[in-house]
């Protein structure tokens, strides 16, 4: 079975999707239609901008997911028979296999950057990276932590990503090397995706979520909060409202769409990110970059 999936945050690169834009007349009234609906030339930013400016949360989600969903619609026989994406990614997946159109999946990426934006801002927090520790290890470590700190971002074995408040996350950097991590270093984010800490945003994106049509699925997608295969599309909105204050649970979900009979996953949007994960995850998995 043909897997796709979608990168989060993080994946974006100056120039892109210009290629795409030049070479495609469906890719460009793709994102003219972008610039319409987020009322900014987001193009002029992806092509020509500096990376400072494409760090910007509202830029950034949209530009991925621009790139992602508008590059699955120009491949040729693009039949997915499973789909996953990481946090952000989650939206165009679900673009991809029909659960949202074009024009709300953009609208929701958009409203769900803001809405972080202004979590990012009520009270300073952070994420950071912990190496060569297990799961377990990690999530009792941050359960000994006084204050908002966990695991957030379940990436492949021996790679997670931990969330919150910012003196919680110094405190458990600290911890996680004393319980033997290789590395628990502080990632340059503006906030704590995937904590409570979200919990306001989740509030906001929650009501747009539930004004937005969710239609059925082509096929499941691996949503990131249940790790299993969703083709309910009450059961698919539920889960993408939970995803901002839950962890990403990646490794639990490319495991899955194993046993589920995946035999190859191809990985569409900006960077190689998750292609990599994959072989990690499974180092007889069969990877490849749309």
């Amino acid at each position: 079975m043909k897997a796709y999936v979608f990168p989060g945050q993080g994946a974006q690169f100056t120039g892109m999707g210009k290629e795409l834009y030049e070479n495609s007349a469906l890719a460009k009234d793709l994102f003219e239609k972008a610039n319409e609906i987020l009322g900014f030339r987001i193009t002029d930013i992806m092509f020509e901008g500096t990376a400072e400016e494409l760090k910007e949360t509202k830029v950034t989600q949209p530009a991925v997911f621009l790139h992602s969903v508008i590059l699955a619609k120009t491949l040729e026989n693009f039949k997915p028979e499973m789909v996953a994406g990481h946090s952000l990614g989650e939206f165009s997946a679900l673009v991809a296999n029909g659960t949202l159109s074009f024009e709300d999946g953009l609208r929701l990426v958009s409203k769900r950057a803001l809405a972080m934006q202004k979590a990012c801002e009520i009270k300073p927090s952070t994420m950071a990276a912990v190496l060569g520790l297990a799961d377990e290890v990690v999530e009792q470590v941050c359960a000994s932590i006084d204050g908002i700190v966990v695991a957030a971002n379940y990436n492949c074995p021996g790679q997670l990503v931990i969330s919150g408040e910012f003196s919680a996350v110094e405190k458990a950097c600290e911890a996680m090397k004393e319980a033997g991590a290789k590395r628990a270093l502080m990632l340059p984010v503006g906030g704590a995706f995937h904590s409570p800490m979200m919990e306001p945003a989740r509030e906001e994106l929650a009501a747009a979520i539930e004004e937005t049509t969710f239609s059925t699925p082509i096929c499941p997608v691996y949503q990131n909060v249940t790790a299993s295969a969703v083709s309910d599309a009450n059961e698919i909105k539920k889960n993408l409202i939970i995803q901002l204050t839950a962890p990403v649970r990646w490794t639990q979900s490319v495991q899955q769409m194993i046993k589920d009979g995946a035999t190859s996953f191809t990985e569409v949007g900006p960077g190689k990110v998750l292609a990599g994960l994959i072989g990690k995850i499974d180092r007889e998995a069969e990877t490849a970059n749309a």
